[in-house]
């Protein structure tokens, strides 16, 4: 018997305008006019989190189609890396050029979840731009990667409001992709693929050739 097609469906894609039209593209600093580049974009079913040049992380509700902002204290930099989580309550981590990650735990008007918006930042262990992030799916752990090839892993207790974070991998090259599940991480760099083993703390080497 012939197996019946599943239908096809047509989908059209377009530039999100009302998205893009509710972020600025330059702002005035003082004296300057300063252009906004858009630098990182998650998503998910819930948000859309676009990280811009001049340090702002703009985040839009797609089921209240709102946008709200967020912002690192000090001073203004790039933010390179975005990363979206919906577990019991909604998270999202930003990492930017100078090695800053944080953590936002937003709010949520569903009952029993999150009522204020409260921030973790991961203490000052990378020094140079951050090129990836991981959560695992219960949002206990954060994975961060940088250009200088560290990971480090950061441990989140939400309901006592702590973050402890240090330094779990050193590789030769830039970090270029991170992935987490059932206790091991998947790390790509620059010269190779490994699995980080998170309970052994023994890697594993995908393949045997460097990348060119």
């Amino acid at each position: 018997m012939a197996s019946v097609a599943s239908p096809v469906i047509f989908k059209e894609f377009c530039p999100l305008y009302y998205l893009l039209n509710a972020i600025p593209t330059k702002i005035q600093k003082g004296f300057r006019s300063i252009v906004v580049y858009l630098t990182a974009l998650d998503t998910n079913g819930d948000y859309i989190a676009v990280g811009s040049s001049i340090g702002m992380l703009y985040l839009y509700c797609r089921h209240l189609n709102q946008m709200k902002k967020y912002n690192f204290e000090g001073r203004c930099e790039s933010i390179t890396f975005v990363k979206l989580l919906s577990c019991f309550d909604d998270l999202v981590a930003v990492g930017t050029a100078s090695g800053r990650v944080a953590v936002f735990q937003l709010v949520s008007s569903l009952p029993g979840r999150n009522k204020q918006l409260r921030r973790f930042d991961v203490a000052g262990i990378h020094k140079s731009s951050i090129t990836a992030l991981a959560w695992s799916p219960n949002g206990m752990k954060l994975f961060s990667g940088d250009d200088k090839g560290k990971i480090v892993y950061s441990a989140l207790d939400l309901d006592q409001g702590t973050c402890n974070s240090s330094l779990v991998l050193e590789e030769p090259s830039s970090i270029v992709q991170l992935d987490y599940n059932q206790k091991v991480l998947l790390v790509s760099t620059l010269q190779r693929t490994l699995l980080f083993y998170t309970e052994e703390k023994s890697v594993n080497q995908v393949g045997t050739q460097p990348r060119k």
